[in-house]
């Protein structure tokens, strides 16, 4: 995707932030009109101003910008839950990715995670994705040609299980970063550590601490990689006016763990990281909690799913064509 720059031009998505902080996103188009209950502008009237301008509707003023990947990817449609943009900082910064990487993730979920990639990779090396839903594959390509205008040709998709058929998809040892974001990455360390070449990295994401804990012994008893390495981030917003500036009342707080461990060379006896106390053991009862039934999924039906095949490919149709106005922030179901 060549970046959008300069002055804003027919075809160009452009976010409207009008009285009381309401976002509306447009896509720049011949002949269309802008209504709001403050009245109509032309999107013709805009086309030609610099990014961060003000336009007039009426008397009212609204400042027009090119939405950042930040706000697509907050207010696309969307099948399963996102992989928020805080995370995903988190894990472009913490797996390298780099241009010319081969890059596996599973699962696409909605495809946030995967625009991140993808922009990361800009044009180069490889993201190979998986996903066991079709549904759910069907939003993030929707999303992910919405964003880039078309489908990028370094993204290969495929419909399964990574544990079952990373192998048939990516040679051993070609893989350069695997990031796993699903219920039982543990299922799929095997796999993982057979498709990384030696220096690559694993990462996980999780949502709870018995995903978190079950994750990190598998990795450790695999025995191909080195001590992983668990965090979470949290990030809170102040307030500032004046002399009155303290915390938000509100902050985005835990949204998932991030756990990382490097591949190391085969064959390579891994030093022993000596801990305060013995590797705790777990029963039977503590692996049926750690079940992906007993973490919390909560499965989508059939018709919210469909509602979002719909939504993402009209968006991505929008986008392409360059022909409605449409309101930028629907309803949050993460």
């Amino acid at each position: 995707m060549t970046p959008r720059t300069g002055p804003l031009r027919l075809g160009d998505p452009v976010q409207l932030t009008g009285p009381k902080q309401r976002l509306h996103t447009i896509v720049l188009t011949e002949g269309s009109t802008f209504h709001t209950q403050h009245g109509a502008l032309p999107h013709e009237e805009i086309v030609g101003h610099p990014d961060g301008s003000i336009v007039h509707v009426g008397e009212h003023a609204y400042l027009a910008v090119r939405p950042l990947l930040h706000d697509y990817v907050m207010s696309m449609p969307r099948g399963a839950a996102i992989v928020y943009p805080k995370d995903a900082g988190h894990i472009l910064t913490y797996a390298d990715i780099q241009p010319g990487l081969t890059v596996v993730e599973a699962g696409v979920g909605s495809g946030a995670l995967s625009l991140w990639l993808l922009r990361a990779l800009a044009g180069q090396g490889e993201l190979v994705s998986f996903e066991r839903r079709q549904e759910f594959l069907d939003i993030a390509e929707a999303n992910v040609a919405g964003w880039f205008g078309e489908r990028p040709a370094n993204w290969r998709t495929a419909v399964g299980d990574l544990a079952e058929t990373l192998g048939d998809h990516v040679p051993d040892q070609t893989a350069d970063r695997v990031v796993l974001d699903m219920l039982a990455p543990w299922e799929c360390v095997d796999a993982a550590a057979t498709a990384l070449q030696p220096g690559g990295i694993l990462l996980a994401y999780v949502a709870t601490v018995t995903q978190l804990s079950r994750t990190v012994e598998a990795v450790r008893d695999d025995g191909r990689f080195a001590e992983p390495q668990s965090q979470e981030t949290l990030i809170r917003s102040w307030h500032v006016d004046g002399l009155a500036v303290r915390p938000d009342h509100r902050m985005v707080a835990h949204t998932g763990f991030l756990m990382t461990a490097r591949r190391v060379a085969d064959d390579l006896e891994i030093p022993s990281f000596k801990r305060r106390s013995n590797k705790a053991s777990y029963t039977d009862a503590d692996v049926e909690a750690w079940t992906p039934g007993a973490v919390g999924d909560r499965e989508k039906s059939d018709k919210r799913l469909r509602r979002a095949v719909r939504d993402a490919q009209r968006q991505a149709d929008r986008l392409a064509a360059g022909t409605i106005d449409s309101d930028s922030r629907p309803e949050d179901d993460a």
